[in-house]
């Protein structure tokens, strides 16, 4: 392998490799300054992209079924240019691989300035005669993992990866390359393959699409966080000293995923986002998150990181004119933004309100005079009126629910899950209707946010497609287009990002909308550990915490809800209505505080401490999360202690900082001397603002 070409991309240097006899291209990324640090290892070239044309062969190597990494493809691509362009917003690099019948692959790398990540998008074109059936198509690969331990590196190599289920989003699992069977063989032959991630619409579950490798004797990462809204795969690979990353829609084999590309047609791979740095696993998805703020400079933004209340936890699906007025006698003159109207507002009076979604018509007898009577109400109490949808599916109480014609199918089939059928997104009909049903509806009353909520997978796809997963791409494609045109046509609405909490937490969705909520874990000791977690996924001032307010609250319990929301954006619910003075002292003081510390959730870096809670259901120990300003040298400090043990807790947090205010039960137990926090606590929470003096 010769070095064809390298690139400084902000302190990551971009090293594009190229094998002289095949003249393929492969891509390594390293720090910046590290050039000259590599050490001697037996590897090959990576190539730039992996992809299964359909009619290839397979991968050899016992690896066929486990993977479709290494068939015979990528072979049939040699390096044709590379482009660079250079413009005040960053830099791109495109490198262009061609076969001898016209195919391209188009490969484009970017560093958008002032950011510590690069954006990768490959894209396939079909400049051949014949039309080609794609069975696999990578958005990344990345080689060369570690160059800077000799040979294969051993008991120095951890996989990071995050694992995700409903109510326990994002947990860190890290797993020495050892215990992956990713070693290489005694003779080189074989090739090893960790495939995971996720089949079906709701694009985080099992697993978050990141995955992150560490080199722990010189603690450096190389991470990717995947933004694909549908099934997905990631791959740790590897058949010599060199590990290798890969990930993009969920193949054939993983995801019954297969494309047809016609003569003069392309199709491009879901962007995926990647970092290397030197430091820890925070320190990395930092990096990564980060990225997710181009897009949000692309939308309208509230003019502040607001206080939301949602009135689920309080009516249980009876949202009411009657219950939200007496709500709202409680919330005016507060100090909150938004007040959401949530699932049940269109029940039907003898079936109920969970599986009636889909017809979308306002429930009389719940609002006597009217939906636009209770958004005035709401806009006289100085609030904001939201409402909640699931517009993606059908409820079997619900008339929509037999419109057969318009609905996904399965081998000609409705997809049924428990009560719920799910419309086709692809269709002008269903677009149509969507758009009387949920757009005209939000523009009629004056809707100045919307939570759109999806419960359930649609699973390994649908039909309408050359395969049941491109069937699904298509699909979800469509429904992320159905979601921005909500923002375009109501111009200044707040989308929350919703399905059964945290399923869809991954940057395609998080890309086109403000906020989204973090978890349906409401009312459970695990709330902070969560919320926590996804500071490694999403912004926090996207991650919307709930604090479900219990009139049989003491305040103990009011402040441990009260400082996770902390963590990202404060969502109130609960007995608001039934909560005391003393009790309301309380909320409106956190309120108070959130409003003191929202400079340091909306932009700065994050700093995880303590043990990692082994359960989530009975945690132990204590969790800090240090919240660094991105200007200025403000910290936002949020401590849980999970059980009644008192803990002295000690942070370094450098330079000469005070305690400017505290937000606890009792009088704050907390010091600093010579650069150390010192903080008491037992059963308890506790959030501290330090500035610097």
């Amino acid at each position: 392998m010769i070095l064809l070409a390298e690139y400084t991309l902000g302190d990551i240097r971009a090293q594009y490799w190229l094998d002289q006899e095949s003249q393929q291209v492969g891509l390594e990324l390293i720090p910046d300054g590290w050039q000259d640090r590599r050490r001697q290892k037996t590897q090959s070239l990576d190539p730039l992209v992996q992809l299964m044309i359909r009619g290839d062969g397979f991968p050899c190597g016992f690896a066929n079924g486990h993977t479709l990494r290494g068939s015979t493809t990528p072979a049939r691509f040699h390096y044709a240019t590379q482009q660079v362009n250079d413009t005040k917003d960053g830099r791109s690099i495109l490198t262009i691989m061609r076969t001898q019948d016209g195919q391209e692959i188009r490969h484009q790398l970017t560093h958008p300035a002032d950011h510590y990540g690069l954006e990768m998008v490959t894209t396939y074109y079909n400049g051949s005669a014949q039309a080609v059936t794609l069975d696999m198509l990578t958005s990344f690969c990345l080689g060369g993992i570690t160059p800077f331990i000799a040979g294969d590196a051993p008991q120095s190599m951890v996989v990071h990866r995050l694992r995700s289920k409903w109510s326990n989003e994002a947990r860190l699992e890290s797993i020495p390359v050892e215990d992956l069977q990713l070693e290489p063989s005694w003779s080189g032959y074989g090739a090893a393959s960790e495939r995971f991630g996720q089949v079906g619409s709701m694009p985080v579950r099992r697993f978050l699409p990141f995955v992150a490798v560490e080199d722990t004797l010189h603690h450096l990462l190389w991470g990717v966080q995947l933004g694909c809204p549908s099934s997905w795969q990631m791959e740790v690979y590897r058949r010599d000293d060199a590990l290798c990353l890969s990930g993009g829609l969920a193949d054939y084999d993983f995801g019954h995923w297969s494309k047809t590309i016609a003569p003069g047609e392309l199709l491009t791979a879901p962007p995926a986002y990647l970092s290397v740095c030197c430091g820890d696993i925070d320190t990395l998805c930092s990096r990564l998150v980060s990225m997710q703020t181009l897009a949000l400079q692309q939308m309208e933004l509230p003019s502040r990181l607001p206080v939301v209340f949602n009135e689920f936890c309080t009516t249980w699906g009876n949202p009411s004119q009657q219950n939200i007025e007496r709500i709202l006698a409680t919330l005016k003159g507060r100090d909150i933004d938004y007040f959401v109207i949530d699932s049940g507002w269109y029940a039907d009076e003898a079936k109920g309100w969970e599986a009636n979604m889909g017809d979308w018509e306002i429930n009389q007898k719940l609002f006597p005079d009217g939906l636009g009577a209770v958004v005035r109400a709401i806009r006289d109490a100085g609030l904001q009126p939201g409402i909640w949808f699931e517009p993606e599916v059908c409820g079997m109480d619900a008339h929509a629910y037999q419109a057969i014609d318009h609905l996904l199918t399965r081998h000609g089939h409705p997809i049924t899950v428990g009560k719920r059928r799910f419309w086709d997104m692809r269709q002008p009909w269903v677009a149509d209707y969507l758009q009387t049903r949920v757009i005209g509806l939000l523009r009629q009353y004056g809707f100045a946010y919307v939570k759109i909520d999806y419960n359930d997978s649609i699973g390994v796809g649908c039909d309408g497609a050359e395969s049941l997963g491109e069937g699904l791409r298509q699909n979800q494609l469509a429904t992320r287009s159905f979601l921005e045109n909500i923002r375009a046509q109501v111009p200044g609405i707040v989308v929350e990002n919703c399905s059964s909490g945290g399923h869809r937490l991954e940057p395609s969705f998080l890309g086109i909308c403000q906020l989204a909520s973090f978890s349906d874990a409401h009312e459970v000791r695990e709330i902070p550990i969560v919320a926590a977690n996804l500071h490694r996924v999403m912004l926090p001032r996207q991650s919307l915490i709930w604090a479900v307010l219990r009139k049989e609250d003491l305040p103990r319990r009011l402040v441990w809800s009260l400082c996770a929301t902390f963590l990202g954006v404060m969502c109130l619910s609960g007995d608001v209505y039934d909560l005391g003075a003393a009790q309301w002292a309380i909320v409106d003081e956190a309120i108070r505080f959130y409003r003191r510390v929202s400079h340091m959730i909306q932009h700065g870096t994050t700093k995880r401490h303590g043990k990692k809670v082994a359960s989530y259901r009975h945690p132990s120990g204590w969790q800090v999360v240090e919240r660094t300003a991105a200007i200025g040298n403000d910290k936002l400090i949020v401590a849980h202690v999970f059980d009644e043990t008192a803990h002295e807790i000690q942070l370094e947090v450098g330079g000469n900082y005070r305690i400017s205010s505290c937000f606890a039960e009792n009088a704050c137990a907390a010091r600093i001397e010579a650069g150390i926090l010192t903080l008491t606590l037992a059963d308890g929470a506790c959030a501290l603002h330090l500035c610097a003096q």
